[in-house]
């Protein structure tokens, strides 16, 4: 294993046991030769044999950790879960259903590696896969959250980002903190690049994260992300004095 890698990839993950192969397959073809990287799977508490899949496959590859909730805690618990155990400086995330290509990994990994300015490269879907009703639930989403936040970000709802470490671990941590990153890494003061990323349909099983989990709940969260903008005050400027 890989005791300091440039870069992490974090994959959540509920009861997604056929599709562990075939993405693991392609983040390994993306990334290879192009930098060192560890890949950390969140098993969210899956009751399908998505652990026993990691676990053969940790076998073969010394890059693949498998971090384990004890009961699901949503994505938005697993993605901090694989972020704190992250070893990069660099963190990059997708989803676990197949739906995010890897193939764009590299792009948004070289988005923040960029400038020091960049806190955040997120994918924007083009193209997406989804049934017209969940695509029309997320126009009206994204208009909602952009006219409130002024986060100039059309799509959070991709998996597909790529951040520094650090810049995550300084935000507050809440239950669906990863569909509002843009605006709170804003709030830090950082750069957000975009990347246009191509959807596809999910492999194999079925959303663990379904939209009525997210409306109510995101409701609220968006008031909550809008005080703690407006709460934001500069950081101050500190050097230490010496005797």
């Amino acid at each position: 294993m890989l005791s300091s890698p440039a870069v992490s990839i974090v994959v959540p993950v509920r009861n997604e046991a056929d599709n562990i192969a075939p993405l693991i397959e392609e983040i390994t073809a993306a990334l290879d030769g192009r930098w060192d990287y560890e890949i950390i799977y969140v098993n969210d508490g899956s009751t399908d044999a998505t652990g026993e899949r990691l676990g053969a496959l940790m076998q073969q590859r010394s890059n693949l950790r498998q971090l384990r909730h004890a009961k699901s805690g949503g994505q938005s618990a697993a993605v901090r879960s694989g972020v704190r155990a992250a070893r990069g400086k660099i963190v990059a995330t997708l989803d676990g259903d197949g739906q995010n290509n890897p193939a764009f990994l590299p792009d948004l990994i070289a988005a923040v590696e960029k400038a020091d300015s960049v806190g955040l490269a997120a994918g924007q879907r083009v193209g997406r896969k989804d049934t017209g009703f969940k695509k029309l639930q997320s126009r009206v989403a994204n208009g909602v959250r952009n006219a409130i936040l002024k986060d100039g970000t059309r799509d959070t709802g991709c998996g597909l980002k790529a951040f520094r470490r650090e810049v995550f671990l300084m935000m507050p941590y809440f239950d669906g903190l990863h569909r509002f990153l843009p605006a709170l890494v804003r709030r830090e003061g950082f750069d957000i690049a975009y990347v246009d990323v191509i959807d596809r349909p999910r492999r194999s099983g079925v959303s663990n994260y379904g939209f009525f989990d997210r409306l109510w709940i995101g409701i609220m969260d968006l008031a909550g992300v809008w005080w703690l903008i407006r709460r934001k005050k500069p950081t101050p400027e500190v050097t230490e004095v010496k005797a």
